[in-house]
């Protein structure tokens, strides 16, 4: 895996990343430390990219344990070291997990599938931080009959 970082020129603190998949990310700085607020800032990107390694896992997890997953969106709030570097102290991971009939102990293994064993991110950023983990379950055949119902 290989990715590019350019800096967008002397105007600012916007940079360019160019991954090994062809794909492009933009980041930027906050106003203060010279940026323009253009994009997300680095560790937002760490953040999001630390969000979507575990959702990718949780799904395929409850994929293969043969639940009918409709949706996952996982929040994550972080707390950061005060003094650099301001590594990622403490993440908090909720996990709002749509679907029908789900098993509130399959979707709690596959929470903790990835996060122990699957999710190299998250496995590194436990190196600094303290994770920790909720979730909760919507389902999506009671949701739709109520819309049903209300229509």
């Amino acid at each position: 895996m290989e990715c590019t970082v350019r800096w967008a020129g002397s105007s600012g603190m916007t940079f360019i990343a160019e991954t090994g998949s062809g794909h492009i990310v933009t980041m930027d700085g906050a106003p203060e430390g010279g940026g323009r607020n253009l994009a997300p800032r680095p560790m937002e990107v760490v953040l999001a990219g630390t969000g979507g390694c575990t959702a990718y896992d949780v799904v395929l997890i409850l994929r293969k344990s043969q639940q009918d997953v409709r949706g996952c969106d996982v929040t994550l709030r972080s707390e950061r070291a005060e003094k650099d570097p301001k590594v990622f102290t403490k993440i908090h991971f909720h996990f709002t997990v749509t679907g029908r009939n789900l098993k509130p102990n399959l979707v709690e293994r596959a929470i903790k599938l990835s996060h122990e064993k699957y999710c190299s991110a998250s496995i590194m950023l436990e190196k600094t931080a303290e994770l920790t983990h909720s979730f909760e379950i919507i389902d999506d055949a009671v949701t739709a009959s109520a819309t049903s119902a209300n229509a």
